[in-house]
């Protein structure tokens, strides 16, 4: 059977039993079989969107890439995501994957297949299958990471986010790199990690980052690391978790730093920061990010040290969302009324708030202490 695109995938029961799965991928485009790994979070859930990360020299970065994800999301805020790792080392198949015409710098014709394999075999296939989010990351090394720079040539790149380790620049790509980062109309996230070991492709990055640096646009993001400890082999263990720390910073919890010199020195009410922190998060990610706890009481003790007591009403309705069996959403409007000089409005909700959960600081004793008091302060 022949169709403009065939994808023959030979995967069993994947997902949601099995983290990691290596199978046999089918491609039409190359005429060849291709080993491909799969990581999928343990809890999987298909009513949720993950960001899918491709990384290429599969062989030796997919592990590390799927160790990474699997901590920062874990423990740094980062959202859990989908890998799918491009194993290239067998009989050194990456060096024809990635390949390049020596004059123009531009993919050979097996470097074309292999570049259509990708962006319509691969990705298609786990956009379709699985539920994955707008924002698409590629990770490379070496000859393989000059090979993602292509994706940057296009119309629309498919890629929101690049992780460019120690590259072999093709002909020109230092110029033409930060000639298409300055002009694509898109939010891109660039991140290039180098090694201090010198060599003959030293000259050709430094000038590629000298460019991107210069770029003054809101759209883009560069980061660049150097580690002058490492050498050409070892730079591809460095970085890839300070890379997710840099792409996926917006998602961190509130930390007492940004507490102390973004929240409390802000002139726009409080709440307002909050809203606008996770509205960005959906409006770049594609997805929405639960309202972390920690987010919620930093807030909250904003608020309070600002006495911005306006922000506590839209607070509330927050939390009796976020956290619908919980203290929070009515504990919060009851202070909001309190504060409002509306009494029995306070002493209704803080009542409402007795019978919920407790979660965090909010225990029940906190609940009745305030009814007694407003008992006690009106005569009730």
């Amino acid at each position: 059977m022949q169709r403009s695109i065939v994808v023959f995938a030979l995967l069993i029961c994947l997902g949601v039993k099995a983290q990691v799965s290596k199978e046999i991928f089918e491609s039409f485009k190359l005429q060849e079989r291709r080993d491909v790994s799969y990581y999928f979070p343990e809890d999987y859930d298909k009513e949720k969107k993950y960001p899918l990360v491709v990384v290429l020299d599969g062989d030796y970065l997919f592990d590390q890439v799927v160790a990474n994800a699997k901590f920062y999301s874990t423990f740094h805020g980062m959202p859990q995501m989908i890998v799918v790792g491009i194993h290239q080392s067998k009989n050194s198949i990456r060096l024809d994957d990635c390949a390049y015409e020596p004059d123009t710098g531009l993919p050979t014709e097996k470097g074309k297949k292999f570049f259509e394999f990708l962006g319509t075999e691969i990705i298609p296939y786990l956009d379709l299958n699985y539920s994955t989010a707008p924002f698409k990351m590629i990770v490379g090394y070496d000859i393989t990471a000059n090979f993602q720079n292509y994706w940057l040539f296009k119309e629309n790149s498919l890629f929101n986010a690049y992780i460019n380790i120690s590259p072999t620049l093709a002909p020109e790509m230092e110029m033409r790199v930060p000639a298409r980062l300055s002009a694509i109309d898109q939010k891109i996230f660039y991140q290039l990690i180098v090694e201090g070991e010198k060599s003959n492709d030293t000259p050709k990055i430094m000038a590629m980052h000298a460019a991107i640096k210069d770029i003054e646009k809101e759209s883009l993001h560069y980061y660049f690391d150097e580690y002058p400890a490492a050498d050409h082999i070892a730079i591809a263990t460095y970085g890839v978790g300070k890379a997710f720390d840099n792409i996926f910073g917006m998602f961190k919890p509130i930390s007492p730093k940004e507490y102390k010199s973004e929240i409390l020195t802000s002139e726009g009410p409080v709440f307002q920061y909050l809203e606008d922190k996770y509205t960005g998060i959906e409006d770049l990610f594609g997805f929405e990010k639960r309202v972390d706890l920690n987010d919620i009481m930093a807030i909250y003790a904003a608020t309070r040290k600002k006495e911005d007591f306006e922000s506590l009403k839209p607070l509330s309705d927050l939390c009796k969302k976020e956290y619908p069996d919980t203290m929070l959403g009515f504990y919060f409007e009851a202070e909001y009324y309190e504060q409002k000089g509306e009494p029995k409005k306070a002493l209704r909700t803080f009542e409402k708030a007795f019978g919920m959960e407790e979660i965090d600081f909010l225990t029940k004793e906190m609940a009745l202490e305030k009814i007694d008091a407003l008992k006690a302060d009106f005569g009730y």
